[in-house]
């Protein structure tokens, strides 16, 4: 999929936000459609059918988090990228639960922005063909034999340090929930202290420097992300 041939569909009731956003994003070859409201915004959707959305929370008639539950249950697995205010955790938390893909809160750089599109993009795309050897830096995971390297040595996790290392994999770039996390390894909502107590051991295994992570990033409030490094 080229960019030329990318639709974004940008929702925000601020006209200086869709505008900022038109102008940047479009400088990229993405084709620009903007909607000021919720209702707006369900229209196009259905009449426009983007490649992706770019969803403002707050909006003054239907919620974000109420546009995008709408779409999930419809059957939609459009990539969406949140724009939220800087202290509106649970509602971050609550929109990537409900199935979007990524967020970005205000104030924000469009550079920033462009860089979570594309990552959106291309984890949707991936989904349609999992890698069996995922590598990132000097990682690498072997989702089907089950072996973990880190500059070519292989480091032996605990079974729920690769469960947490396997859902991260398959959604590399993507920021997963504390409670998606759990769910997925544990089958059950728990303490999301638990949680922590995995991650920092699994860090522990994998990061040239548990104390600054390079591949599996904290997002402060909300859950983990792998970060794909170079």
């Amino acid at each position: 999929m080229s960019a030329s041939a990318i639709k974004i569909l940008v929702v925000d009731d601020e006209q200086p936000i869709r505008k900022l956003l038109r102008a940047g994003l479009s400088t990229q070859g993405y084709d620009i459609i903007d909607a000021p409201n919720g209702r707006t915004a369900l229209e196009e959707m259905a009449n426009a059918s983007p490649d992706l959305v770019v969803l403002d929370l707050g909006l003054p008639d239907i919620s974000g988090q109420e546009l995008l539950r709408r779409w999930r249950e419809g059957g939609s697995t459009v990539p969406v990228v949140i724009l939220s205010s800087r202290t509106d955790e649970p509602g971050i938390v609550e929109a990537l639960d409900l199935g979007a893909d990524d967020y970005v809160t205000k104030p924000f750089g469009v550079n920033e922005l462009i860089a979570r599109i594309r990552v959106a993009l291309r984890h949707r795309l991936q989904e349609q063909g999992e890698k069996p050897v995922f590598k990132t830096g000097d990682l690498s995971v072997d989702l089907v034999r089950r072996i973990v390297r880190l500059g070519g040595e292989e480091i032996k996790l605990s079974p729920k340090e690769y469960d947490i290392l396997r859902a991260l994999v398959q959604h590399a770039g993507k920021v997963l929930t504390h409670n998606f996390l759990m769910k997925q390894v544990w089958g059950e909502v728990q303490d999301v202290q638990y949680l922590r107590v995995y991650v920092r051991q699994l860090r522990q295994k994998i990061e040239p420097d548990p104390e600054q992570p390079r591949y599996i990033r904290t997002e402060t409030g909300v859950g983990y992300r792998l970060s794909e490094a170079d």
